[in-house]
């Protein structure tokens, strides 16, 4: 379980909140935390980690990683940008695999490039990432033989440098924009003084495209060294001749005779605030950072870890608090968080907090973040807020006690990847729920208030702002910051009011109704129900996890039965009624009540249907079947949660289609519709304005009527004996609608023939280039599966063409499918981002590969690929709850044949060259398609 991590960006902050604990030891120890005994961990002679785990989640697979502690900081100054091209050069040509070999042969054995092997740059490490099967000798052999060769034995042939140059910098050129704009104008500010501000991983253009050989091979003979690297190996898999091979196959590499130092490197200390204000006219919101840098500290003994959880849970009360303010009808700011971690540099950590703020109202947004943190550092925290932080901890727990033995191989192997090269304590979940269980009572407040000091001071602090650039606003200067900062030091807040929330939702149960029928499809275990109110219930019992219920309820109708007058009313309808709680419950004190329990359950609308989507561990599935009946028949009115709702919105999509990407987005989907009001595209503020409270609370009642009106999936870990009465109860009332309800055709099509269109928007020289081929056609299940296998094949080809051979793009895709609603239709698309002056050229050759499958059909390699990249993830997919829900929602709502499920295999066997060269020709036409451009404002 990922318990200490190295928060580098907020996605994480979650996570964190999530997987950290809440531990206090009855008395400090130096006692050391141990290791996993599951995990076998080992030292070759030259100095190479090894760490090895058996785990059947999945069954036959393994996770292969080879960790090289070597990033980019470590680049001369001629190497800039040359540790990623390195990553890039392991994939084109090695001791044991010729230029394109490599891809070619994983993709056979069914791995697919990108989706399954990758790897990865930062500034201090690099990783590769290889999930193999495990059922074959033979390729578990050349899976070490992979990572054998990307530490010791890359070719780094000239030719093939010169051809991954344009794919390098078309990475490069991926990543341009405001952000990057920006990040190069804050950076040296607020990592003065270090070299990670002057070693982004990417690089810099000019040397990406002339540096020569010996440069990238200096790098690699440099850092890629055993005495720098770890193998892990987690999954299905023998402990002890996995030891032998990783012996054998690494054993013989050697660090050079004059070694380089590996340096770690820090952030300078700073007495004075570093303060940067970074905008760029593609910014599409106004962020506010501050940092208050420490010494990162290692965790070895028990009390440390003791000193690690109570950090987390002041972090998950702070957030909560943050998080409460947003539901006030006037939010002071639209997203606001706190989280520890490095920002960067593994020797230094800081406590960070970041408000988006309204553009009308930035002081409020950078101001109300400060004072909370200032609250915290006067007055603490509160006994029902630690009461609530300790429940939701000891939860999360032990839910990953419970799926101990069903945990993925992929977050055990980056767990271990995280001891290696951060330290990370590696206890194993057991200890960790055992200590946690035995010390979570010993947590006072006062210990959780006392590390606030540890923080928050007034030397090392870096803040920072990011906007966009826009007429009329002014953002504040860093004088202006600095005395804000300044006034709320000496501000006396009072300390938060305690609440108490009422844990029982129903007050009074339901009588509900019966179950009137039972039948069974019996060759997929499958039990369906009809209740006494006319809904049906499909249950399929697994043990694919332990703790965990996956919940899905459908009926046809959704946005598409609203009026044109009320459809922006329907379209925000279900975030309305999720953000304004429930029955008695505000959103703020649902989140209360449900503190310590497992599980989540939404509303939802989409175009065609209306539904829930929830999930529950076994011991809350009441709790959740509650919360969808209260759905039915409590639904809550809240003019603030409503007000904060449109004011957020309307906040961040008033400048949003700035950034070329969602104006690209925007554009498209329009032209595909032909400007229908239902087409999609980014919505505008006047589109808001004309969202209608009360409207859209009608609308949610007029489709959540009637339990009976529903077709319900259960899939998971229950007990039957405990689910139908609470199916019975919670579901089974009332009485199916008089007249069925089914959705409309509102008549959005794509228009025909050929169509071109040039959107210009952004300053950086790059463009997209979306292809959509679309025919209007009988749906066919085999040729949905058909049109499918088919854009799985050009996605090879155009991997192999576009970016191989041509070096013209860094990542290009296809896919295809027909579809059955709201018309009869097959669309498949192709997708690319690439340099301005290369559209045409890159145009006519993804044309020229589809063409070629038309006319000369596909290779028996490459069906073969497909086919087994298909095999082998059906065999994860039979093991995975989603994939079962997902299935048989599919089937019963086409009216297929549920007995039938278990064909999907039959339909891979049968599947031929000639079935996909039909389709090909079938339902795309290369001189009928839409195609839409998105070039540089320059251009135009």
């Amino acid at each position: 379980m990922k318990v200490f991590s190295s928060m580098k960006c907020h996605a994480l902050l979650l996570a964190m909140m999530l997987c950290f604990g809440s531990v206090l030891a009855q008395e400090p120890t130096e006692q050391l935390i141990p290791f996993d005994p599951s995990v076998r961990m080992g030292t070759l002679e030259n100095g190479l980690t090894y760490y090895i785990k058996q785990n059947t989640k999945p069954e036959n697979r393994v996770e292969l990683r080879l960790v090289v502690n070597a990033g980019s900081i470590l680049e001369d100054d001629d190497q800039q940008g040359l540790a990623h091209f390195t990553e890039h050069m392991a994939f084109n040509g090695s001791k044991h695999f010729g230029k394109n070999d490599l891809v070619s042969y994983l993709q056979s054995v069914g791995v697919k490039f990108g989706a399954h092997l990758n790897a990865y740059t930062s500034f201090d490490e690099t990783v590769y990432i290889l999930p193999i099967p495990s059922d074959d000798e033979e390729i578990l052999e050349s899976g070490l033989t992979i990572l054998e060769d990307w530490a010791g034995n890359l070719n780094f042939a000239q030719e093939e440098i010169d051809k991954e140059r344009g794919v390098v910098i078309e990475e490069w050129r991926l990543g341009q924009g405001a952000q990057t704009r920006m990040l190069q104008e804050y950076l040296p500010v607020i990592f003065k003084g270090s070299k990670y501000a002057e070693r982004l991983p990417i690089g810099k253009k000019e040397i990406l495209e002339t540096f020569d050989r010996k440069t990238i091979v200096r790098y690699y003979e440099d850092w890629y060294r055993p005495d720098l690297m770890a193998v892990v190996a987690v999954g299905d898999i023998d402990v002890d001749k996995m030891e032998e091979r990783i012996k054998t196959h690494f054993s013989g590499l050697r660090n050079p005779d004059k070694q380089r130092q590996r340096e770690e490197f820090d952030l300078p200390k700073n007495k004075e605030p570093l303060i940067a204000i970074a905008s760029d006219p593609e910014a599409t919101n106004i962020l506010f950072n501050i940092m208050y840098k420490s010494e990162a500290q290692e965790f070895k003994t028990l009390e440390q870890f003791r000193k690690s959880y109570v950090q987390a849970l002041f972090l998950e009360m702070m957030n909560q608090r943050l998080s409460d303010l947003l539901q006030s009808a006037n939010p002071p700011y639209l997203y606001a968080g706190t989280y520890i971690g490095s920002p960067v540099s593994r020797k230094t950590t800081a406590f960070s907090g970041y408000s988006v703020t309204k553009p009308d109202d930035i002081k409020s947004g950078i101001v109300t973040l400060l004072e909370e943190i200032r609250r915290v550092e006067l007055h603490g925290f509160n006994a029902s807020e630690l009461h609530t932080a300790k429940l939701n901890t000891l939860e999360a727990y032990e839910s990953a006690y419970k799926e101990r033995d069903k945990s993925k191989s992929e977050s055990l192997a980056d767990e271990l990847i995280r001891h290696f090269l951060e330290h990370e304590p590696v206890p194993g979940i057991t200890f960790e729920y055992e200590f946690l269980k035995e010390n979570i009572e010993g947590i006072t407040i006062e210990e959780i208030n006392s590390i606030i000091g540890n923080w928050i001071k007034a030397e090392n602090r870096v803040l920072y702002i990011t906007a966009p650039e826009l007429e009329g606003l002014t953002l504040p200067t860093k004088e202006e910051i600095l005395a804000w900062v300044a006034e709320i030091e000496q501000k006396q807040m009072d300390p938060l009011a305690e609440v108490a929330v009422d844990t029982d939702l129903v007050k009074e149960l339901p009588e509900g109704g019966k179950v009137t029928k039972v039948s069974t499809y019996d060759r997929i275990e499958v039990k369906v129900l009809e209740l006494s109110n006319g809904a049906t219930v499909y249950l399929k019992p697994t043990d694919y996890k332990n703790d965990e219920i996956l919940f899905s309820a459908y009926r046809s109708g959704g946005i598409s039965v609203a009026s044109d007058e009320d459809y922006w009313s329907a379209s925000f309808a279900s975030s309305i009624i999720s953000l304004s709680g429930v029955g008695d419950y505000s959103y703020t004190q649902l989140q209360k009540a449900l503190a310590g329990k497992s599980l989540g359950v939404s509303p939802y609308l989409s175009d065609l249907e209306s539904g829930f989507s929830g999930n529950a561990s076994p011991k809350d599935l009441e709790t959740m079947l509650q919360l969808v009946f209260l759905y039915f028949t409590q639904v809550r009115t809240d003019e603030e949660a409503f007000q904060s709702l449109m004011q957020r919105n309307k906040a961040v999509l008033a400048n949003v289609l700035s950034n070329p990407n969602y104006y690209f987005q925007d554009r498209m989907a329009r032209i595909m519709s032909q400007g229908h009001l239902r087409g999609g595209g980014v919505p505008s503020v006047e589109d808001l304005e004309k969202v209608d409270r009360d409207a859209a609370i009608a609308f949610f009642k007029t489709q959540f009527t009637q339990p009976g009106d529903f077709t319900y999936w259960f899939v998971g870990n229950y007990d039957e004996g405990t689910l139908i009465p609470l199916i019975e109860r919670y579901l089974g009332g009332g009485t199916a609608s008089v007249e069925k309800m089914s959705w409309v055709d509102r008549g959005i099509r794509p228009p025909t023939g050929m169509v071109s269109e040039a959107i210009y928007k952004g300053s950086e020289p790059k463009s997209s280039v979306v292809m959509t081929f679309s025919e209007q056609k009988k749906y066919k299940r085999k040729d949905s599966y058909y049109i499918k296998a088919f854009s799985e094949v050009l996605d090879i080809k155009l991997i192999e063409i576009l970016r191989e051979e041509k070096g013209g793009v860094y990542g290009v895709g296809a896919s295809g499918q027909g579809h059955l609603r709201p018309y009869e239709h097959y669309s498949t698309q192709i997708q690319f981002p690439c340099a301005p002056e290369n559209v045409d050229t890159l145009v006519r050759a993804a044309l020229d590969v589809v063409r070629d499958i038309q006319q000369n059909g596909v290779s028996e390699e490459d069906l073969n690929k497909i086919k087994e990249t298909q095999r082998r993830d059906m065999e994860l997919n039979w093991k995975e709850n989603g994939f079962w829900l997902g299935a048989m929602k599919s089937y019963v709502k086409n009216d297929l044949d549920l007995s039938k499920i278990n064909e999907l295999n039959e339909r891979i066997e049968e599947l031929s060259a000639k079935d996909i060269q039909t389709a090909a020709k079938k339902y795309v036409d290369t001189e009928e398609y839409i195609r839409i451009v998105l070039y540089p404002e320059t251009t135009e």
